[in-house]
């Protein structure tokens, strides 16, 4: 920690003046004790580096930082979906138009569906303060920078540093509208570079609205399935595919965590065949068990990895931000990506990136991430204890070690029985008010995954949490007339939009 400061210093990242995160949310951050922090601190402002006070956020002392460029608010800143087989899946069939829905359906009112984090939980003070920072910014003739406002940048150079392990240059970070623009730019680099359309290995079950995003771009999806330790590396291996997407410290939505042995074997693969790692960093800031996992860039040393991250599942997806880290040693699809970026322009509106600028900078940003990771820990040991006693036969919890959403999963059907698939479950919640999603819609090969829901609990409260689980346990312990078929389960099979979804695979019954 003392060296990754250092040079974080030294480089000019981290400026004169800068604030650190309190010792407090930093060990919270790394899942160190607090006291490795404090220690860490003292030492740093022995060396001269910062400079600590009661009360007070540790700041760069002035003088040990290089200059870096960038402003907000006109000043300078001191930085601080598909039907496929396993071995050759063709793009996804389009999905059906949404049925009307009946008037007997009631308006839902508890939406528990994944990829919707606790938007209002961020402190008002500090949304008003980012936004003024961009109401405040000079009005200027000339368009944005199209690779990201250089302010933006260096700040997601910061937060990588501190809590992903790897610091990459300013230059290697792209600035785009959300995971689903940054997959699809991906895609035309990669077709620029290889001169025909890639083949684009991706987890099953997996991201739906990313795999949308890559054969919307003209990429081919090979489907690999997804084991305890996330994508199965010998599937892949017979593949021949140009590039894989994997989200390995909270795969998406079954949540298995990648151990660091296949990590490694994962890197080694790519790098001896020429393949491209999209390492989409999911939920890497809420882990609710265990330490926290090194992401895949911080171990790539022949520069094979794309590391891919944002902010719709830590502050606001309306926000439409995200970025791309290109590896240094790959000049080619490096070039390419740039050359897509600057031939699209500027895609996240500039005031926008001034307002996340200062949320990172200010420590706002952090200091949300400590609220909403207490908070997230609290609804998911909820959720343990509600299953470990729901009395559900087979009834499995999944995605719990972190993240925001838990896989709920039950045996299928056996001889005689009549057990509800997803869909059904998801039709009767919704018809008694919540919302929750189809785990077969994120599927690629129909079927690999069994009957199962997954649900969403960012954005609700513990007594919603509470009233949603007793609608869903209902649900799933009441059997299905073998000649009865609920129409609903179509209608809304078809209004459940594409959020994304992480969690572990943990295959047993459900553990606090």
């Amino acid at each position: 920690m003392v060296a990754r400061i250092r040079g974080l210093v030294h480089d000019g990242t981290l400026g004169t003046d800068d604030p650190l995160p309190s010792t407090r949310a930093l060990a919270a951050e790394l899942g160190v004790a607090r006291g490795t922090v404090v220690a860490a601190y003292e030492q740093l402002d022995g060396e001269g580096y910062i400079r600590t006070r009661h009360g007070g956020a540790a700041r760069v002392v002035g003088g040990a930082a290089g200059g870096r460029s960038g402003d907000v608010g006109g000043g300078p800143v001191p930085g601080a979906g598909r039907e496929a087989g396993v071995g050759r899946a063709s793009r996804p069939a389009p999905a059906p138009a949404p049925a009307p829905v009946s008037a007997h359906v009631p308006v839902p009112v508890l939406d528990c569906r994944p990829g919707i984090p606790a938007v209002t939980a961020i402190s008002p003070r500090d949304w008003r303060a980012a936004w003024r920072a961009a109401a405040d910014a000079p009005l200027r003739n000339g368009l944005s920078d199209p690779l990201g406002l250089p302010a933006l940048r260096e700040q997601v150079v910061v937060q990588l540093g501190l809590a992903r392990g790897f610091t990459p240059g300013v230059s290697d970070v792209v600035v785009a509208a959300g995971t689903s623009e940054a997959l699809s730019l991906l895609v035309e680099a990669l077709r620029a570079r290889l001169g025909r359309l890639p083949r684009i290995a991706v987890e099953d079950p997996g991201y739906r609205s990313g795999h949308r995003a890559l054969t919307s771009a003209g990429a081919e999806l090979v489907a690999v399935p997804v084991g305890p330790d996330g994508i199965d590396l010998a599937v892949l291996a017979g593949t021949s595919a140009d590039a894989v997407v994997v989200s390995p410290t909270h795969q998406y939505p079954l949540g298995s965590v990648m151990p660091v042995g296949q990590r490694r074997a994962l890197l080694a693969r790519a790098a001896s065949v020429g393949m491209v790692v999209v390492e989409d960093d999911y939920d890497s800031e809420f882990r609710h068990r265990g330490t926290p996992v090194p992401a895949l860039a911080a171990l790539d040393t022949d520069g094979v990895v794309v590391h891919l991250g944002g902010f719709s599942k830590t502050l606001d997806p309306r926000l439409r931000c995200a970025y791309l880290v290109l590896p240094r040693a790959a000049g080619p699809l490096h070039d390419a990506v740039v050359a897509a970026r600057t031939a699209r322009g500027a895609v996240v509106a500039e005031p926008v990136q001034v307002a996340v600028a200062h949320l990172l900078r200010t420590g706002a940003f952090r200091r949300h991430l400590g609220r909403v990771r207490r908070d997230y820990t609290h609804r998911r040991e909820q959720i343990a204890r509600r299953l470990a006693g729901s009395g559900v036969a087979g009834l499995e919890a999944r995605a719990l070690t972190g993240g925001l959403h838990a896989v709920l999963t039950w045996p299928g059907p056996a001889v005689g029985a009549a057990v509800p698939t997803g869909a059904e479950v998801v039709a009767r919640v919704a018809a008694a008010g919540v919302l929750v999603a189809d785990l077969a819609d994120y599927e690629v090969e129909r079927g690999r995954s069994g009957p199962g829901v997954v649900l969403g609990y960012g954005a609700v409260t513990l007594p919603e949490l509470d009233r949603a689980l007793d609608v869903v346990l209902a649900a799933i312990r009441e059997p299905v007339a073998a000649t009865l078929v609920d129409p609903r389960a179509t209608i809304l099979r078809a209004a459940v939009p594409g959020a994304s979804v992480p969690g572990p695979a943990d295959s047993g019954p459900v553990v606090p």
